[in-house]
């Protein structure tokens, strides 16, 4: 993340990286939904589980820390945290006893929504500073760069690294 000055454009212009424009936006935003969770009584990665469970069907716990991308083995305690507050369950597999299917709680579904209408509506008094093409815009395009696969986005660093 470098760069104040940046890299020239398409067009000859200079700008700065995007990580480093983006990185103190993010870090910000990650600061004032911190409150808002601990008013939830969750943590960071308590929210991101309800939001994967909230997006989809019981998954087991080794594919929903893969798909976000949490730690398997340290991704347990938020498990038994998120299960001792009643706000997901975590079922045997009928078909491989060993394996815990995840599911979301309606309790679990008041708390997130709860979360997310808290930090949406501080996102939207963020987003108020744009004109309302560039917010719609810039919502548009964040949700088409944050579906990239990590792979895609480092693709041309790993080929000119070698990694």
């Amino acid at each position: 993340m470098t760069g104040s000055a940046g890299s020239a454009g398409e067009d000859g212009d200079r700008r700065r990286d995007l990580a480093a424009m983006l990185y103190p936006l993010v870090r910000a935003l990650i600061a004032a939904e911190l409150p808002v969770l601990a008013e939830q009584g969750i943590s960071m990665w308590g929210y991101i589980v309800l939001n994967a469970l909230e997006d989809g069907p019981a998954r087991t716990q080794a594919a929903l820390a893969q798909a976000i991308g949490a730690d398997k083995t340290r991704i347990i305690a938020t498990f038994d945290e998120l299960q001792q507050a009643g706000l997901i369950t975590r079922e045997p597999d009928p078909d491989d006893r060993r394996v815990r299917l995840l599911s979301i709680t309606p309790a679990g579904r008041q708390v997130q929504a709860a979360a997310q209408a808290a930090i949406q509506a501080n996102e939207n008094r963020v987003l108020a500073r744009l004109p309302l093409s560039d917010r719609e815009a810039f919502l548009r395009v964040a949700q088409v760069l944050s579906a990239l696969p990590p792979e895609e986005i480092a693709g041309a660093q790993e080929k000119a690294t070698g990694s």
